[in-house]
């Protein structure tokens, strides 16, 4: 036993909830009291469980490291890795490892946390099922995944957070993922049906297959992995299985010791966190605070203060648990807080539904309409940094203004109150956010330095910059953690400097190895800044599958190919030539809205001979997969049509040849057409022209997609000459100041000024850069070569264009097709393809 003077506290796990309490302790233990030993069966320190999914790609495990996790420097505490506490004597107050190691103490936190609940299914105990909990389940799938190859398919089972966090992690492994979950919808407890009929959408266009209302009945062994039969009696074949059912608390070493544990589990204790035994005491998931056991970080924070403060002879409570949520997976928004499905006595719900932008919102309001209970956001939930914090307090205004645009202005950062909670992981209000910019913290990380806001899931992030902004501060631009540089500032140096690598730039002006932000997007400024090819050098390991193979990636891990076709103009040979090349490989055809041809179905490795084909034929890679010029849409102009007024197909080949290749921050489309009636759609593009008797009406910044915006007129009237000048000016007044991934109509409503702005300065000159942007473009025109044929023409490139790496001859078994009337890939279970020259009877169609 530890002497009077100094007391031994033993922690029996060192997650994240296990690291607090002992930051905790040792913060405010200024005398010294305790002396702390971390016990722990995980060989990692603790690690941001939360972000587990980051570390796909990266694989990286350092990047997932909380602070101070190995309590450099102090040694009041003691810490015992990959060592499982196997035995406790409650009577002695001892504590013994699988090692046979024998520690006293004075108390004990069991932070044990909770294990994956895997379903008793007959095979659940295949060498190919895993789990989505540690960062070594992490590394066996991605072993199992890599060895499966591109394209195979992964099952998860169980439709939740968790589980679209593990189909997420499939997808980036190049797999493709289904998701079965037993309830009628997905995050069952997060979303109403509603939103996940609209979260169903969202993530089957990225390219999941989502099981509804099904189980798993049985998992059994296939010669390319299993086969999982689900409770409908329909098959799956798949590489592997993830389970991804929910947790449960790992309560065992409790039950083995006589500790009284919850209906549902957990280690029972009161509310200050203290089980039966009163020198024993339980934190974040395992702990069942009068009953209930709490499975998010955030309340698990909670309990690790609480202990903390007792054993500093305070007496705090459990304060209760905010179960609000909110997360991104698979690109797509997902929030909920309050209560979100209405269960308050006579509770009124609010709801906003735009399918078409992929948008659904719902909020609770008690039923005088004047008080907000709680909501669901999926699809944008730019709203819940302002509508969480309001839960419980009287709605200013009308209700319906806070998610339903028409209906008024919504809730700015400055209509909450100083004791709003911005920071429900760490219980951080709007005031103390105030009071710390106050006293000189002026960025991100000097507000989590001093009030740990945004220090755990990040969600309150857009909050504490509103309150940044707000107070008059201007926010950091950092590109990402490894570059204090904006985009705008790297693409400077790249430029200036001549710097051609992304080693070279992170050694010279960034730190670390660098992340999955920045390295495509140096990666794009690299290739905006030369004519090097992408796959040169290290530039091949910072692109994405599309650019790595320069094709795009279809939904079954075949490709499609899409020769450049300039203003929708091909010859006759050409044509034949695809045609032929279609037949011979067994590639199904569509002709595109960007008047092109594409091909589909293609292995990786046929595609270079497929391009041998094209090339030879006269036809150029159409970039269909990078973000850089896709196509320059036209209609037949003065040529063919009777109303046309200007060669409107001459000016589509002109621009088209002048801009292909250009590497930008995101995609670019263009449309040219030859008089108003503007059958090419010029207005929805990044550059319109349209003609008109007395020269060429020049219009930028238009997107189509999940948000359209018409472009707006920036010239009018002018000659071929100005057209191409003012064009070669904005396109690379955009790529030099753009922030990554961000397309021309956003940037544009960015910009200082406007367009306004950008006309003064691509048709004015008033910052004296025409001629440097001019200059930038003619090097990229004049350095301009076809991506396909400089591959061709080398034969270590053309190495990468194998199914296997380890194996280049073998052909890839899994990507299969089904002929109907038409070529379509085979996911597993595709529905038989409807008889198209008949009409089906309309279902489930609204009146």
């Amino acid at each position: 036993m530890s002497n009077v003077d100094t007391r031994t506290v033993v922690v029996v796990g060192h997650g994240m909830v296990g690291h607090r309490f002992v930051q905790t302790l040792r913060e405010r233990d200024t005398a010294d009291h305790w002396q702390v030993v971390v016990v722990s069966e995980e060989g990692d320190p603790a690690y941001d469980r939360v972000g587990l999914s980051s570390y796909v790609g990266a694989w990286d495990r350092s990047a997932l490291a909380l602070s101070g996790n190995t309590y450099a420097g102090d040694d009041r505490v003691v810490t015992h890795l990959g060592e499982a506490v196997v035995d406790i004597d409650r009577a002695g107050r001892r504590v013994v490892t699988g090692s046979g190691r024998e520690i006293d103490y004075d108390a004990l936190v069991l932070a044990t946390g909770s294990y994956p609940f895997v379903p008793p299914v007959a095979g659940h105990d295949h060498d190919k099922c895993f789990v989505y909990r540690t960062l070594d389940d992490l590394d066996s799938i991605r072993a199992t995944a890599e060895a499966a190859g591109a394209g195979a398919v992964g099952v998860v089972v169980g439709g939740g957070l968790l589980g679209l966090e593990a189909a997420n992690a499939l997808r980036q492994l190049g797999m493709t993922p289904h998701v079965v979950e037993f309830a009628p919808r997905l995050m069952p407890m997060q979303v109403d049906a509603g939103g996940g009929a609209l979260l169903e959408n969202l993530v089957t266009e990225l390219g999941l297959t989502v099981h509804t209302g099904v189980g798993t009945s049985a998992i059994a062994d296939a010669p390319d992995g299993v086969q999982v039969t689900l409770s409908d009696d329909s098959v799956i074949d798949a590489a592997l299985v993830v389970f991804s059912a929910g947790v449960r608390p790992r309560d065992q070493l409790a039950r083995d010791h006589g500790l009284p544990v919850g209906e549902r589990g957990g280690i029972l204790v009161d509310t200050g966190c203290r089980t039966e035994d009163e020198s024993i005491f339980a934190i974040g998931e395992v702990a069942a605070v009068e009953g209930r056991c709490y499975g998010l970080v955030a309340p698990g924070y909670s309990t690790a203060e609480v202990v903390a403060d007792a054993l500093l002879g305070e007496s705090t409570t459990f304060p209760g648990a905010d179960m609000s949520t909110k997360l991104k997976l698979l690109g797509v928004d997902v929030a909920s807080f309050g209560d979100a499905m209405a269960t308050t006595e006579n509770a009124l719900e609010i709801v906003y539904n735009d399918p078409v932008a992929g948008k659904y919102s719902k909020i609770v309001v008690s039923d005088d309409a004047t008080t907000l209970l709680g909501g669901i956001l999926v699809g944008d939930a730019s709203a819940y940094a302002m509508l969480k914090p309001m839960v419980g307090r009287e709605i200013p205004g009308d209700p319906a203004a806070l998610i339903a645009p028409a209906a008024g202005p919504g809730v700015g950062i400055d209509a909450l109150p100083d004791d709003a909670e911005i920071c429900s992981c760490n219980g951080v209000s709007k005031g103390s956010i105030c009071s710390a910019i106050a006293d000189g913290a002026c960025d991100i990380a000097a507000i989590k330095g001093c009030t740990s806001a945004g220090t755990t899931c990040g969600g309150c992030v857009p909050s504490i910059k509103a309150l940044l902004a707000a107070s008059g501060v201007e926010l950091s631009k950092s590109l990402c953690e490894h570059f204090s540089q904006s985009r705008a500032e790297l693409f400077e140096i790249v430029a200036v400097t001549g710097i051609r690598t992304f080693s070279e730039l992170i050694d010279r002006h960034g730190t670390g190895q660098g992340c999955e932000v920045c390295k495509p997007t140096v990666a794009s400024i690299l290739a905006s800044t030369s004519s090097d090819h992408i796959l040169d050098g290290e530039q091949v390991a910072l692109q994405d599958t599309n650019d790595h193979f320069l094709a795009n990636m279809q939904k079954n891990g075949s490709y499609s190919v899409v020769p450049r076709m300039p203003g929708g103009e091909v010859t006759p040979e050409q044509l034949i030539v695809i045609g032929e090349v279609a037949r011979d490989f067994g590639l199904y055809t569509k002709v595109t809205g960007g008047q092109r041809i594409d091909l589909f179905g293609a292995r990786v490795d046929q595609l270079p001979q497929i391009w041998r084909r094209l090339v030879d034929a006269g036809m150029e890679s159409g970039q269909a997969y990078g973000k850089s010029l896709r196509t320059v849409k036209s209609c037949v102009g003065s040529t063919w049509c009777r109303y046309g007024v200007q060669d409107s197909v001459g000016m589509a080949v002109l621009l088209e040849n002048r801009y292909r290749g250009l590497r930008s921050p995101h995609k670019l489309k263009f449309g040219v057409s030859g008089c108003a009636r503007e059958c090419a759609e010029a207005r929805g593009k990044d550059v319109g022209v349209i003609a008109t008797e007395n020269g060429w009406n020049l219009y930028v910044a238009g997107n189509g997609g999940q948000s359209p915006k018409h472009a707006q007129l920036l010239a009018s009237g002018i000659d071929d000459a100005h057209l191409i000048a003012y064009i070669d000016r904005y396109l690379m007044f955009y790529i030099r100041t753009a922030d990554r991934l961000q397309r021309t109509a956003p940037w544009l409503d960015a910009l200082e000024g406007g367009l306004d702005h950008l006309r003064a300065v691509v048709c004015d000159d008033s910052l004296g850069l025409a001629a440097d942007l001019e200059a930038s473009m003619a090097q990229h025109v004049s350095g301009y070569r076809d991506e396909w044929a400089a591959v061709l023409d080398d034969e270590e490139k053309l190495k990468r264009f194998v199914s296997f790496v380890n194996a280049p001859e073998v052909v890839d078994p899994t990507i299969r097709f089904t002929e109907a009337d038409r070529k379509v890939p085979v996911l597993l279970d595709m529905p038989s393809m409807p008889d198209r020259t008949t009409v089906p009877e309309p279902q489930g169609v609204p009146t």
